[in-house]
Parts: structure tokens; sequence; C-alpha cells
């Protein structure tokens, strides 16, 4: 796949938040959502298979954009990370490859506005909050994929340009035998660390 230094192949992280960029100023329900606090990055699966996750958010504070939460005995908090435009990061949007880009190109849209209708109204680091003990996705996982179908088919009625989504027509091989190599920005998961008392 290749590390973020490659200079030649296809940049799926910067391909990808050029398609989030221009998803979040032209879809209304996710013009709260500011790219500049938002990591993409990918992950590599250890197993060829299709099942299984295929993106992610990790959200970087807590309940209501709260910095630190109290945890058993022990107050916890989450490293601070700036992003390239000097901005604090509130989000990391992974995509796990190459299992995202071998499923069919309506799964992979549904997949990126699903983790970004997932970002919190406030925009304060905070995943949105459902009400019930399914906080996450609602009572109904299918009425949340439902909202994700939605924010898809009214982007694509604003007719986006092609070229920034047309790769997600590709799987990985073909991708890889289109550019020579499938490369873009890594990165670990930051864990919660212990406030020092």
């Amino acid at each position: 796949m290749g590390g973020a230094s490659s200079v030649s192949g296809f940049n799926f992280t910067a391909q990808m938040e050029a398609l989030c960029r221009h998803a979040v100023e032209h879809v209304e329900p996710l013009k709260h959502v500011d790219m500049d606090a938002v990591a993409v990055t990918y992950r590599q699966t250890r197993k060829a298979v299709l099942h299984g996750l295929q993106a992610c958010l990790t959200p970087l504070r807590f309940e209501n954009g709260a910095r630190e939460m109290v945890r058993g005995r022990y107050r916890w908090t989450m490293p601070r990370i700036v992003g390239p435009s000097g901005r604090e990061l509130l989000y990391i949007l992974s995509f796990y490859l190459p299992r995202f880009l071998d499923r069919t190109y309506r799964d992979k849209l549904v997949t990126v506005f699903h983790e970004l209708w997932h970002i919190s109204p406030a925009f304060d680091g905070d995943l949105r909050r459902h009400e019930g003990r399914c906080y996450m996705h609602s009572a109904r996982q299918a009425d949340f994929d439902a909202q994700a179908e939605a924010l898809v088919d009214e982007w694509l009625a604003a007719n986006p340009p092609e070229e920034l989504y047309d790769f997600l027509k590709l799987n990985f091989r073909e991708l890889v035998a289109l550019h020579g190599s499938v490369y873009g920005h890594k990165a670990a998961l930051p864990k919660m660390v212990p406030v020092p008392r």
C-alpha cells in the first residue's frame, strides 16, 4: 500500500478528504462540519474479506465536548492533536483498506456519509447522540442508515464533479492497476490517558 511519503500512485486519503470537504459544503445537514478539524486516514485490514469494519469516526473529546471524563477511580483525557491547518483536531475519520474499496460504489458513498453524520451538530469533538441506550445509531440502526442514504442522494442531486467520486467506482485492485499504488495518511488511533492528580 505504501506510506504517505510516496510520490506516485493514488493518494486515497487526499481524495477522500476532497470528497468530504465538498459534501459538507453542499449538503445542508452537514454544514456544521469543519474538515480542517477532521483528519482523514486509512487503516490496513489484516484479512482480505468484505465483512467487518469499513470505516470509523473517532471523537477526540467526550460527551458535550468535555475534555475529561471520569471512569472508575480515574479521570481521563484524550491527547491534543494539531492538524496540518494548525487547528486542533476534533475527529479522526479512518477507512479500512482494502476492505472499504472492495464494496459496491453505492455502499462506499453511504459509508462516507454515515460516518460524517456521526459528527455532533455542535461540532465539539463528541458524537451525534440519540435518546436511549444505543445513543450512537438511535433505537433502530436502519433509521440511521436511511438518513445516510438520504444525504448521499442530496449530495448527488447537487451534481458534484465526477472527479471527486469516480475512484469509488473501482475496487482496490483496479485502483492499483490504474495508478501503480494506493497510499495516504496512516495514523494510529489515540488512546485515553489518565489526568495527573
